[in-house]
């Protein structure tokens, strides 16, 4: 093989690597012909069973139950969502629409609370509750809003 490097500095390479190597370990520097030779290694200690973490969880790739009420509610979220942002723009232009938007935003949201309502009743309660209970308490209000709006002009 050629190279364009020196002898010098491919020698200089080697023998760092090889200081590095004994300043590890001298035992850790060995010739080839001591690799050659079968050696055995001391048994692996392993902790007593006892010690060892129960694994509770549920592999990375599966989704939790309460993962896929999530979903579920969160489609229907973007749904009352979408129709509370149409119902407040229809009702900002007081459109003749305004009133039939704001009714279709409010079914919305009552499909949405009621799907909410009964994820809650079941064992992942607390998870979905802490995870997507606060957007829908703020489109809750922000429909309550809208609606109180209206009727004050």
């Amino acid at each position: 093989m050629y190279s364009l490097r020196s002898a010098t500095a491919r020698g200089a390479r080697s023998s760092i690597f090889t200081k590095c190597l004994y300043l590890q370990s001298p035992s850790a520097f060995r010739t080839f012909s001591h690799l050659s030779k079968p050696t055995l290694l001391p048994p692996r200690q392993l902790p007593p069973i006892s010690c060892l973490p129960i694994l509770t969880s549920r592999p990375y790739g599966t989704k939790s139950s309460a993962d896929t009420l999530i979903e579920t509610i969160t489609d229907q979220y973007s749904t009352a969502r979408d129709e509370f942002e149409i119902a407040a723009e229809e009702t900002e232009k007081k459109t003749v629409y305004a009133a039939d938007d704001r009714a279709a935003a409010r079914d919305e949201l009552d499909k949405l609370k009621g799907m909410y309502e009964d994820a809650l009743r079941g064992s992942d309660g607390e998870e979905i509750k802490g995870r997507i209970g606060q957007r829908i308490r703020e489109l809750d209000n922000a429909v309550r809003a809208m609606e109180e709006s209206t009727l004050e002009h």
